[in-house]
């Protein structure tokens, strides 16, 4: 079998590896380690300090603040850096995960992959009806392709290829359940930490936040107006945790929180959690749907009050249907086999017509 070269393109203001948070970084990251341990040569342009498998081109760190400016200059990097790559590499794939790919797009030259991670109508419209030729788009779930099929180019949009995460060492960890509930992720107004604190306020029970706050300003005043004055000593936010340290509090927590305020694309925390025996209660946004088992692996609600009254009820899930219904449905096996697939399909159909 042929080995390939792919250049995998990071979000310029985000580091990618293992313990990256968002969920494109970790996405990227296991793209990465598959294809360095199948004998393929991966590449990937991404910010200083992140950490890969294969060969990093890093460009300069991310700013100590995250604003207009800054994104500016991060994709002038990011369009130089590809760019170079490209004269002096023969890359058979470039597999862009960025928002704002289209940015940076590479020049006529190998055909472009690129994943949508995000809600359709984050994207502006010369991002979904691309001008060049061989360039591919794709989501990564059955409700997000349903959106984009009413706003991207037919004839670019391939079909969504579903997330996975390490069903096997996130259910190796096994612990007494400590009673907490969890919310994991990025810090900011979208994805709901003030609706976890109050439902867990609601619900009297204590809360474990463990996510990072990027730089951008928002984010910051979201964090100290929204976040921090409903803290006390039975909700607390502890940070960013890394892979390990996530497998331990996803092991010990009674439930994880997801209210989400946009529609959720996937949710590979709702995928970890399930995999280490956790149910998930969540808003029914966007994919979420897909992914909770309403009664069987989690339960999805409508408001705060619904989240508190089912953060009180998810001892009625058995743990071992999570984690038999994350080895089913979320192997993280299965969703990178499906990229190198259509990596070696797509790599195949531009030398079938070079």
């Amino acid at each position: 079998m042929s080995r390939l070269t792919v250049l995998s393109v990071a979000y310029p203001l985000a580091a990618a590896g293992p313990d990256a948070v968002g969920g494109s970084e970790q996405v990227l990251s296991a793209l990465d380690r598959r294809l360095t341990a199948e004998g393929h040569k991966s590449i990937v342009v991404a910010p200083a300090g992140s950490e890969v498998m294969g060969e990093l081109i890093g460009v300069p760190p991310l700013p100590s603040e995250l604003d207009d400016a800054a994104r500016a200059a991060a994709q002038g990097h990011f369009r130089a850096a590809i760019a170079d790559t490209l004269r002096r590499r023969r890359v058979d794939l470039v597999h862009m995960h960025g928002l704002d790919f289209h940015t940076y797009l590479p020049p006529p030259g190998p055909p472009v992959l690129a994943t949508l991670h995000l809600p359709a109508d984050w994207y502006p419209p010369e991002a979904l009806r691309p001008s060049r030729r061989e360039v591919w788009l794709h989501g990564v779930s059955a409700t997000q392709h349903a959106d984009l099929e009413r706003v991207a180019s037919a004839e670019r949009l391939l079909p969504p290829i579903g997330n996975g995460v390490p069903v096997e060492a996130l259910g190796s960890v096994r612990l007494t359940r400590r009673g907490y509930a969890l919310m994991l992720g990025r810090i900011c107004p979208e994805k709901g930490q003030h609706l976890a604190l109050e439902a867990a306020h609601r619900a009297n029970v204590p809360l474990v936040i463990a996510g990072t706050v990027f730089p951008y300003a928002s984010h910051l005043a979201y964090h100290e107006t929204e976040v921090r004055p409903r803290l006390d000593r039975l909700r607390r936010d502890i940070g960013r945790a890394g892979f390990a340290r996530k497998r331990r509090l996803l092991a010990g927590a009674r439930c994880l929180l997801v209210p989400s305020l946009v529609a959720e694309t996937s949710s590979l925390v709702s995928m970890e959690a399930l995999a280490a025996g956790t149910p998930v209660v969540a808003f029914a946004a966007g994919a979420l749907s897909e992914i909770i088992e309403p009664g069987r692996t989690g339960f999805l609600v409508r408001d705060v009050e619904e989240m508190a009254a089912a953060i009180r009820q998810v001892e009625t899930i058995d743990p071992e249907t999570c984690r038999e219904a994350a080895r089913r449905r979320f192997p993280l096996e299965r969703s990178t086999g499906a990229y190198l697939a259509l990596y070696r399909r797509l790599a195949g159909s531009a030398a079938a017509v070079a």
